[in-house]
């Protein structure tokens, strides 16, 4: 690729050069004489002026008088470029008189004309404005001569400069084309011998020699990129049957563990079914427990171990994965009375629901979790107060959960809902304590974006008094 700017830089040089050639060249042919053209120009001028003179000193005639003023400003235009003051040089010396003559002749010929004007008899200015030109057209003769002498002789240089110019330009694109052909050549080269090792190297893989040495090129260009793919196809052929002969072994091995893996999944349901012993003997302990309180009269008692029971039954001998609004806020009941149990007055619950049954699914474990943090939050205060709250809206069944504690930092919630939304239950940069929450809320969020393929449907918010903390969950109630 950089072979080809390179050439397309010195394509774009050559033309360069060439135009300037022409260009150069045809400046100094149209060049050349146009000082005597300027001067014919001048003198024609001249000539207008001389003859609007006469005219209007025959016939005073405005058409005349206009002509004659409007040659005046031309004359002193063409004026301006001639040389103002004296020089040894024999051209510029015969600008100067040539320059002194024309502006005698204009203030003699403004003169004769104003006397004319002035209906005065005297033609003594007209006169010498007369002889003022005779003599100014002899000397602009003379200063066209000279002007065609210098520049015979300047174009006479210029011709043997272009000469030169030609010269070089020639020996320029011979050198452009040697040039080309050299990097044809190396282009060429760079490009047949990879492809002719790369033809070797295939010829040897196709008689399944893969012994073969990797070309490593680190180029760029198409030639580097297949020598890379094809040192990659060698190496993936080489895995492919390591791949194969490892697979093999494998196998075999999987064949003598087969009988061994058989028995262990014989113990572990073995131990499956005697762990669902100890759940089963602590309901029965929790009920024996319940009944002997009720018989001493401990109702309060018999009523804390009867939650107690259903609250672990509920949570742990359960297989399904899915519950209703109705079941979880139920649990909830049962979570909070024990919670009360053991906090006393310093935990205030408030429940603002409904008295409908919400058959919607959710997850199960979904609401006790978020309860659980709010009551750990809020009684970080004197006394902590949690709020529920159940709503019909928009077409969502919306559950609020509440509390009155110093609030979620904003890092800490940005955090939890972006791995939630990530499907990432991992630590948080925070606190061990914060660490926990964290990921007990991941869990919930995470559970049920899987269960219903949508983010929108948790929340975390500012309490409803501007402090504490709110979770929302939105259950589409269609569901």
């Amino acid at each position: 690729m950089s072979s080809v700017s390179l050439i397309v830089v010195i394509m774009l040089i050559s033309l360069y050069v060439s135009m300037s050639i022409n260009r150069y060249s045809q400046d100094i042919l149209t060049g050349s004489y146009e000082s005597n053209a300027v001067l014919n120009d001048f003198s024609n001028e001249l000539a207008e002026v001389e003859q609007a003179l006469e005219t209007y000193v025959n016939y005073r005639t405005f058409e005349s008088i206009d002509a004659y003023y409007n040659g005046c400003v031309q004359v002193e235009n063409y004026l301006e470029n001639f040389q103002k003051l004296p020089n040894e040089e024999p051209v510029l010396q015969k600008e100067y008189i040539v320059r002194q003559l024309a502006l005698s002749f204009i203030s003699f010929s403004g003169k004769a004309i104003s006397s004319r004007r002035a209906n005065s008899p005297d033609d003594t200015y007209y006169n010498k404005s007369l002889s003022c030109y005779k003599v100014l057209l002899n000397e602009i003769t003379a200063l066209n001569i000279l002007l065609m002498n210098h520049n015979a002789g300047m174009f006479m240089e210029n011709t043997e400069s272009i000469n030169k110019i030609s010269t070089w330009s020639i020996l320029f694109f011979a050198g452009f084309f040697a040039l080309i052909l050299l990097i044809l050549y190396s282009l060429v080269t760079r490009i047949v011998q990879p492809l002719s090792e790369i033809s070797n190297v295939a010829i040897r893989v196709s008689k399944r020699d893969f012994d073969v040495p990797l070309f490593n090129r680190t180029t760029s260009d198409e030639i580097g990129n297949i020598c890379r793919a094809f040192d990659r196809m060698i190496v993936s052929i080489k895995e492919y049957i390591n791949t194969i002969w490892e697979k093999a072994r494998t196998e075999n091995q999987l064949r003598e563990r087969e009988m061994q893996m058989k028995a262990l999944y014989a113990d572990a349901q073995l131990k499956a079914y005697q762990s669902q012993i100890n759940p089963h003997f602590l309901f029965n302990t929790l009920n024996t427990g319940a009944q002997l309180a009720m018989m001493e009269g401990a109702d309060k008692t018999c009523s804390f171990i009867e939650q107690t029971s259903d609250f672990f039954r509920y949570n742990i001998q359960s297989n399904k994965q899915e519950a209703t609004i109705s079941e979880e806020l139920g649990l909830v009941d049962n979570f909070v009375y024990i919670m009360k149990v053991r906090f006393g007055k310093r935990l205030e619950f408030e429940k603002n629901v409904p008295d409908l049954r919400f058959s919607q699914l959710i997850p199960v474990m979904t609401l006790q979790p978020l309860v659980e943090n709010c009551i750990k939050h809020g009684l970080q205060n004197t006394t902590g107060k949690v709020m529920l709250k159940v709503e019909e809206k928009d077409g969502f069944v919306q559950i609020f959960v509440s509390d009155n504690g110093c609030g979620m930092d904003e890092t800490v919630r940005s955090e939890v809902l972006e791995k939630a939304r990530a499907d990432e239950i991992q630590a948080l940069s925070r606190t061990d304590s914060e660490k926990h929450t964290g990921i007990g809320l991941i869990n919930v969020f995470s559970r049920l974006r899987l269960y219903y393929h949508r983010d929108d449907i948790f929340d975390i918010m500012k309490g409803p008094e501007g402090t504490g903390t709110t979770f929302l969950i939105k259950v589409p109630a269609n569901v």
